[in-house]
């Protein structure tokens, strides 16, 4: 308690802010963020794969011998969001100071021979079809769509490479949409809207309408009918996502403006408004589900910044969206360097997507 207390009152070390105490992405705080998945991406133990065993042999292989590119920080999805944290920081800040050491690193993992594999890993095995489905494929697909969107000689390399296990991943999505009867509405990795988010910012960079219109197609059918959502009750213990928030962020980039608006009006009631604008209480940042509370932070945040620039600037909600965001921030940052490796190998990432956002 006394280190989060010291750590919260000593938060100008980290970030700098406004005078409303907003924290914003600063060089130095980019440098202390990258190191976390610099640290991690090639730590292999502790490891949770999620494999599904089907023989003796390959249930004896490594973590690195199933993924020889995204082994490390615990688990797949987080070793994937890591690196896409990384090529993010390169891209938007060239003067970053362990520049070098992150380009290393990145050459080691982006090699044809490592992603022909982990491409590979999702046809070799018995349901590895549904392996990181749709959080980890969601990660992937905002990867690449990182590297394809820099104009760098580096990207260009990287990007290649990155291809097979692009496409491995968008044929399982694909295939797996039309047939995904419900959506996921849990605070956690499975969450459906959380995953289509991503999938249409992939979408649409790409100009792959057929997927673009499966996914608007498939959120209509989920959520457009949604209304008086029971928001009142998140968050669950272990949440990194609100429910509800996650769903709001997606509708607004598939419903034209003034339709949205209406939609959201009918979707919150003033108890869920006022439940979801409450921080998380963490009584222990070392346990591993419950430091999911620090990345509930975050995400909340990114949602209500992007759900409050659809407002009008009359909406009773716009004013209140943007000032809440930015204490979940104030509140997060500070915590990203309080804990342990539960969550030193996944919210660095966070981080910097909401304080882009």
């Amino acid at each position: 308690m006394k280190k989060l207390l010291v750590l919260f009152l000593f938060s100008a070390i980290y970030c700098t802010a406004n005078a409303q105490n907003v924290p914003t992405l600063t060089a130095d705080i980019a440098e202390k963020l990258s190191k976390m998945p610099m640290g991690c991406i090639i730590q292999e133990f502790p490891n949770k794969t999620s494999h599904v065993a089907n023989t003796v042999i390959d249930g004896r292989l490594l973590p690195s011998e199933l993924h020889p590119a995204f082994y490390g920080c615990l688990d797949w999805h987080s070793s994937v969001h890591g690196h896409w944290m990384l090529l993010r920081l390169l891209k938007t800040m060239p003067d970053l100071k362990n520049k070098a050491e992150i380009i290393a690193q990145l050459n080691k993992t982006f090699t044809p021979e490592k992603m022909l594999a982990e491409a590979e890993y999702f046809t070799k095995y018995q349901v590895a079809n549904t392996y990181e489905r749709t959080y980890g494929w969601a990660w992937l697909l905002k990867l690449d769509q990182e590297l394809y969107t820099w104009d760098n000689p580096d990207a260009k390399k990287w990007y290649a490479a990155l291809q097979p296990l692009t496409k491995q991943i968008l044929t399982l999505w694909k295939a797996y949409l039309p047939k995904q009867t419900y959506p996921n509405r849990t605070g956690v990795h499975p969450n459906t809207a959380f995953g289509l988010v991503f999938a249409l910012d992939w979408a649409r960079t790409f100009k792959d309408t057929a997927f673009e219109r499966q996914i608007d197609e498939k959120a209509k059918a989920f959520y457009l009918d949604n209304t008086k959502t029971p928001a009142y009750l998140e968050p669950d213990g272990s949440d990194f996502f609100s429910p509800s928030l996650e769903i709001a962020d997606l509708m607004r980039r598939v419903l034209p403006n003034t339709q949205f608006v209406s939609w959201l009006n009918k979707f919150y009631e003033e108890r869920s408004i006022k439940r979801i604008s409450d921080l998380p209480i963490i009584s222990d940042i070392n346990d591993y589900q419950g430091v999911h509370l620090v990345g509930l932070s975050f995400t909340r945040a990114w949602c209500l910044k992007g759900i409050a620039k659809e407002l009008p600037n009359n909406h009773k909600w716009k004013k209140h969206f943007e000032v809440t965001a930015d204490k979940f921030l104030a509140n997060a940052l500070p915590l990203v360097f309080a804990g342990n490796y539960g969550g030193d190998h996944w919210l660095a990432s966070f981080a910097v997507y909401a304080l882009e956002k």
